[in-house]
């Protein structure tokens, strides 16, 4: 067999991307990852030190098995490395009770047996003394979940992926992709690559590398913020304060406790401007809303933070509906996509690269995926 022939190309080795390598080549698959950067990086929607893993699903009930068999691959990734990877600091969410998202947290932690308090303003409050509700709003506390360290968790599967015979190759951009039935044909840098099977889990570049394969898919890559602030540890330390999300009038607002003294980490996740991935992204503070808008939701809501310790940006590929594309390409059997994570999707990574190397070996997947079929949008 010829050194650049491989059985599988997984092209785009972050979050999906790097679990993917790793389920393919413990399967036994000769495996090459390729990656524009060097991951774990900042040129996509995987760094910034922590993500919200929870399992009552306010997006909908569809992703609560996908969530919890993430979850239990977290644990066994944990297991097989020695490394702490996830904390259980429990996730508080906050909304109008009738809202959809609070709605389908509460029926789809009573679907699954799942352990959530639903809570008032006023028990929210008391509970936690560094938060500030109106009468309005309620709150529901996932005991069971928490967060993830994301950095750490690709380098794990990296690592692993590696000891199981991957080969990954780093820095160098993919220019052409070519599939002609079982034949995969990949030019990147000055290379050229065969295989007989594909996954393509590029992010924000994925909608380029996808038209070589004439799919053409409605995503669109967006520039996000996110900030930590000084806080009063006695009362937003991650061993007394959860993760949260915010369902307010303004918008839907995420983050965590101060970790390790790192101060209250808080973004937003819906709103952001349409970007170029290709081009340099305007940093943390070039927009005069970056700060003042997160400044003004701890003002409102955990009044116990002060000053900005600093920010940074990363980025967001939106689908039309902030569903994600997990499936096979309409064309090619041997073609296996991950893309459109909309800002949601990092918890699912460990599960989504099972699934990615379920549909290359078997062509099917035992998760439910029918949510997330590319013919919505074909």
């Amino acid at each position: 067999m010829k050194s650049n022939h491989y059985d599988v190309i997984v092209v785009g080795a972050g979050s999906m991307g790097m679990a993917a390598g790793y389920f393919l080549a413990k399967s036994g698959k000769r495996t090459l990852l390729l990656d524009s950067f060097h991951p774990p990086h900042n040129n996509g929607s995987h760094h910034g030190d922590t993500r919200i893993i929870r399992y009552a699903y306010g997006e909908g009930a569809e992703y609560v098995p996908l969530a919890l068999k993430a979850q239990e691959l977290w644990n066994d990734l944990e297991k097989a490395t020695g490394k702490q990877l996830f904390l259980q600091t429990g996730v508080l969410n906050v909304g109008l009770e009738k809202t959809d998202f609070i709605q389908n947290i509460i029926s789809s932690s009573q679907n699954y047996s799942l352990p959530l308090e639903v809570l008032t303003s006023d028990e929210v409050n008391k509970r936690w003394p560094g938060i500030s509700l109106s009468g309005e709003y309620i709150g529901c506390f996932e005991p069971t979940s928490g967060v993830l360290k994301p950095e750490e968790c690709i380098s794990a599967y990296r690592e692993l992926a590696e000891q199981h015979g991957a080969s990954i190759i780093t820095n160098t951009r993919v220019k052409e992709i070519k599939v002609q039935k079982d034949r995969v044909t990949v030019q990147s840098g000055n290379q050229t690559f065969y295989s007989d099977s594909l996954v393509v889990s590029a992010g924000a570049w994925s909608g380029e590398l996808l038209s070589m394969l004439d799919l053409h898919l409605p995503l669109r890559p967006i520039r996000k913020t996110f900030a930590w602030f000084a806080a009063n540890e006695n009362l937003y330390n991650h061993k007394d304060f959860p993760a949260f999300a915010f369902t307010t009038f303004k918008g839907l607002y995420y983050g965590f406790p101060s970790i390790d003294g790192s101060g209250l980490k808080v973004g937003r996740h819906d709103g952001g401007e349409q970007i170029n991935p290709d081009q340099p992204i305007r940093g943390f503070g070039e927009l005069v809303e970056d700060e003042a808008d997160l400044g003004q939701f701890l003002k409102s809501y955990m009044p116990h933070t002060e000053q900005l310790k600093y920010g940074k940006t990363c980025m967001y590929t939106l689908t039309p509906d902030e569903d994600f594309i997990i499936d096979l390409h309409p064309a090619y059997s041997n073609v296996a996509i991950a893309a459109g994570f909309s800002g949601h999707g990092f918890k699912f990574s460990s599960a989504v690269g099972q699934i990615l190397s379920e549909l290359i070996n078997l062509g099917k997947t035992e998760q439910d995926i029918s949510l997330f079929t590319i013919e919505r949008f074909i």
